[in-house]
């Protein structure tokens, strides 16, 4: 999909624990850097629809395992991609899509390097019955 970009990532593998890389502003999919925020999902439970107008999403997870649903409404394509430690890649989407995400494993938490700081009134919002997908 056209504005999405999938990069896998580099772990650093040590006795002592693991290092896994996110992302360095010679990347492809780095916009800028505005702030970075880790969020959390319950095994099960989606979160979504939203659309940033402005903010690219760099989506990485260190922990657990979550499935990502982009959805262009401009010609009503999807496309999901799980993310995990064992399918260690970051998700870039650029403005203008649909992201709805679903925990798969026990414990999840997600990423995000920001393109722009948070603005409330640069995302919207609907809710999940109403762009029809089956999870």
């Amino acid at each position: 999909m056209d504005g999405v970009i999938i990069t896998p990532l580099k772990k650093v593998l040590n006795k002592d624990g693991d290092i896994f890389h996110g992302m360095k502003k010679t990347d492809n999919g780095f916009d800028g850097f505005g702030e970075a925020y880790f969020s959390s999902i319950n095994k099960g439970s989606i979160k979504g629809w939203k659309k940033h107008t402005q903010m690219t999403l760099n989506i990485v997870v260190p922990i657990g395992a979550i499935n990502f649903v982009i959805y262009n409404d401009l010609n009503g394509d999807f496309f999901s991609v799980e993310l995990s430690q064992k399918n260690y890649q970051r998700l870039t989407i650029k403005s203008g899509y649909w992201l709805a995400f679903k925990g798969i494993g026990e414990n999840n938490i997600l990423l995000n390097l920001a393109s722009i700081e948070h603005d409330p009134e640069e995302v919207i919002k609907v809710e999940l019955n109403k762009i029809l997908y089956d999870w």
